[in-house]
């Protein structure tokens, strides 16, 4: 496949898919159920757009902020999509309904506030394919224990079901990336509310990762009262809590907070 008049903008980290055959996987990884709305993130060429198009989804909206790309996908979808000139992060996802699905080969640059925008959108959003450097892709699946363990891995865990789908190489791509891809599905998982205080959850989990290597009474000690005491979590690294323990973590802090 031609990137014909496009040109791929490192700036913008766009890497455009070439193998169709993957681009028809990563749509059918999607299931959208009782979506209002399905979402592309950075369109590109339309690799994944012409899939997505053929299953018909009440609607169907691609954002793409490169000028170049949204002139040749009018001239090559219009009518087939509604094309959104502008930036992911900073559209109003309430927009487009009260259940979004969102779907993208994620601009290498910005793929972690992706997911952060997301993660602001959870009671909306409530299933993502995207398609990511393999590393990240990696830190987000990766769990308690691991060495790539992260915020984002405990944020994204708390609210949603994670999964690994399949690893993607570097040579598919225009112009091939230095790195492997790879493609994760999160899904909404139960969870309404967490049993604490969730923008101070967020605060704790981003506090104590800035300090991973240290035991946690050290990051932890910003947050709170002089003399507040301990508690068993204290003596253990940020890399080692499940959410849970995160959570239980945060009602201390919030109990003892200065």
């Amino acid at each position: 496949m031609s990137t014909g008049n496009v040109r791929p903008k490192k700036h913008l980290g766009q890497h455009f898919l070439k193998d169709k055959r993957i681009a028809a996987a990563i749509v059918e990884a999607l299931y959208a159920d009782d979506c209002d709305a399905v979402v592309e993130v950075g369109p590109g060429m339309g690799v994944l757009t012409h899939f997505l198009a053929e299953r018909n989804f009440p609607s169907l909206r691609v954002i793409e902020i490169d000028r170049e790309s949204v002139d040749y996908l009018k001239q090559n979808l219009a009518g087939r999509v509604e094309i959104i000139e502008g930036d992911f992060l900073d559209i109003d996802m309430q927009l487009f309904g009260h259940r979004i699905a969102v779907i993208g080969n994620f601009p290498y640059n910005i793929s972690s506030q992706i997911f952060f925008k997301i993660l602001d959108n959870r009671d909306n959003v409530t299933e993502t394919v995207g398609m990511v450097q393999k590393e990240v892709a990696e830190r987000i699946c990766s769990g308690p224990g691991s060495r790539v363990y992260g915020i984002l891995s405990v944020l994204l865990r708390a609210w949603y079901d994670i999964e690994y789908l399949f690893t993607v190489s570097e040579h598919v791509f225009s112009p091939p990336p230095k790195v492997k891809s790879a493609v994760i599905r999160l899904t909404r998982n139960s969870v309404d509310s967490l049993g604490c205080d969730e923008k101070l959850f967020v605060s704790v989990v981003k506090c104590c990762f800035n300090q991973r290597r240290k035991m946690l009474r050290n990051p932890v000690k910003a947050l709170v009262r002089p003399g507040a005491g301990e508690m068993p979590l204290l003596s253990m690294r940020a890399e080692q809590l499940s959410v849970s323990q995160f959570v239980e973590l945060t009602n201390w802090v919030e109990a003892n907070k200065l």
